[in-house]
């Protein structure tokens, strides 16, 4: 049967396919030069190159953030957004296709890609640019924006971005997030914030005289054991994670005077996670008062969950259905095969059995799974801030299928896999979702009417619940800034 979209996508898809060559060599060229959150200069270089090259009307700084720009072509109502990211990892420098642990010997960071937002963002201007074009061509009214954004793994980019309000006249947005398959269902994820905890004492020969010294040390050790008696009186869906940013230096007979926390706090809503965060500042300040220590807390960021727009999700659904999985070949599969024989123990067979998965598909899943109802959507631990776009403008996020069943997110086996071809495979079919996905949005407007009616009657129920203190300016803007 010729449906609507089955008509979309053969009209997308050649388009996408011409121009993919492009994309692709921006995609591994951001993933050959990894940059951490707020520090993308050249990633966003790269990408407002290509963006000109096809016609983009380039603004930077959009939202007021240094490393975010915004692109646009045609001109009028509606205006559909698209969403690009392109910020790395610390610690996770690998070599692209290797099946072990190898730092990538041509890198000079110890970043990597291990959430392959260099298929991220170039996915999604791919998909923008091949949109414009098919506007264009067929003399189409409408804007179409994409938005380069920084510091997704901050949690905080489009969070600033929204509160400055570059989302403001957007009538829809499409974006995808590269993973193990290709999905049209958006996950429940976390509301996120980030803090510095910052502790002061006094430094004093460790051995002569103890006793004119409070150590920092010691507070910040003493945080982290109040946090983990803390898990105990939390939310199962309540995540708490730490790093050492300062231990107080490496002289074991100086009482340390400095040392700093950095923390993340996640829950089901930004007003649990608020809720959790207080609780969490008050660990800090007991462990304060029992070492006569001072601390400070400096607000880094936050994100909101994301609210899942069903009538974009049941349109991508028939999109994915129309133009088939991603068509991984024998060669995919054989890397696949031998990487996958690395992953961690049962990670490949429970991601099969939470997604429902046949048990013997191949490493690089090739299926269509089914929408499952908003009842039964799965809840994510993970936090993104497209959840704070999807509070102002109606959303929409696709998995794009890059990698094999059961690679965890964040790891050297998802960084080695950036730059393969079954990565670039999936790249090019998930801008062909977003894209005749956002044509639709642009040729049906009962779709689009359908997406911003159901967004308004979720919101004027359960408003927008910004999660950043008013007047917060991005972590790059403030004097205390250092990169991460």
């Amino acid at each position: 049967m010729i449906t609507e979209t089955t008509t979309t996508v053969a009209a997308i898809a050649p388009i996408v396919d011409d121009l993919s060559p492009r994309f692709v060599r921006l995609s591994d060229d951001i993933w050959a030069e990894p940059e951490l959150r707020w520090e993308e200069h050249a990633s966003m270089a790269k990408q407002i190159a290509a963006a000109e090259e096809f016609g983009g009307r380039v603004t930077r700084a959009a939202g007021g953030v240094p490393t975010a720009f915004s692109a646009e072509w045609g001109t009028g109502s509606p205006v559909i957004g698209f969403l690009g990211e392109y910020d790395a990892l610390a610690g996770l420098s690998q070599a692209a296709g290797a099946t072990e642990r190898t730092p990538d010997p041509d890198s000079g960071s110890d970043a990597g890609h291990g959430c392959h937002h260099n298929l991220l963002g170039s996915g999604s201007l791919l998909a923008a640019v091949a949109t414009a074009r098919h506007l264009e061509a067929a003399g189409l009214p409408g804007t179409v924006r994409y938005y380069g954004c920084p510091a997704e793994e901050g949690a905080a980019g489009k969070t600033f971005m929204v509160a400055a309000g570059a989302f403001d006249d957007v009538d829809a947005a499409v974006t995808n997030h590269p993973m193990p398959l290709a999905s049209a269902a958006q996950w429940k994820t976390l509301a996120y914030t980030q803090a510095y905890f910052r502790f002061r004492g006094l430094a004093a020969h460790a051995g002569a005289n103890p006793q004119h010294g409070r150590s920092a040390l010691d507070a910040a050790e003493l945080m982290n054991v109040g946090v983990n008696f803390l898990r105990e009186h939390m939310d199962d869906t309540d995540r708490i994670h730490y790093a050492f940013v300062d231990a107080g230096g490496t002289s074991a007979n100086v009482v340390q005077a400095t040392a700093e926390l950095y923390y993340i706090v996640r829950s089901p809503t930004v007003a649990r996670m608020r809720t959790l965060y207080e609780r969490v500042k008050k660990v800090a300040e007991g462990a304060a008062l029992m070492t006569e220590t001072e601390v400070e807390i400096e607000f880094d960021g936050a994100c909101a969950e994301v609210l899942p727009n069903v009538t974009l999700e049941k349109r991508m659904q028939s999109v994915f259905e129309d133009l088939g999985g991603v068509g991984f070949d024998e060669a995919d599969q054989a890397y696949g095969r031998v990487l996958a024989a690395g992953l961690p123990d049962g990670a490949a067979e429970a991601m099969k059995r939470q997604l429902g998965i046949p048990s013997d598909s191949p490493a690089y899943f090739d299926g269509i799974l089914p929408l499952p109802p908003a009842a039964l959507r799965p809840q994510m631990t993970g936090s993104t801030d497209v959840g704070d776009v999807s509070w102002v403008t109606p959303t929409v996020q696709m998995g794009a299928g890059t990698a094999i069943i059961g690679t965890p997110g964040h790891s050297w086996q998802m960084v080695a896999q950036g730059k393969t071809p079954a990565a670039h495979k999936g790249m090019i079919h998930g801008a062909k979702v977003m894209a005749a996905t956002a044509v639709d949005l642009f040729t049906d407007a009962e779709l689009l009417s359908a997406a911003r009616a159901e967004f308004a009657d979720v919101v004027s129920v359960t408003p927008y619940d910004r999660p950043l203190p008013d007047g917060l300016i991005p972590p790059s803007l403030r004097p205390t800034y250092r990169p991460a």
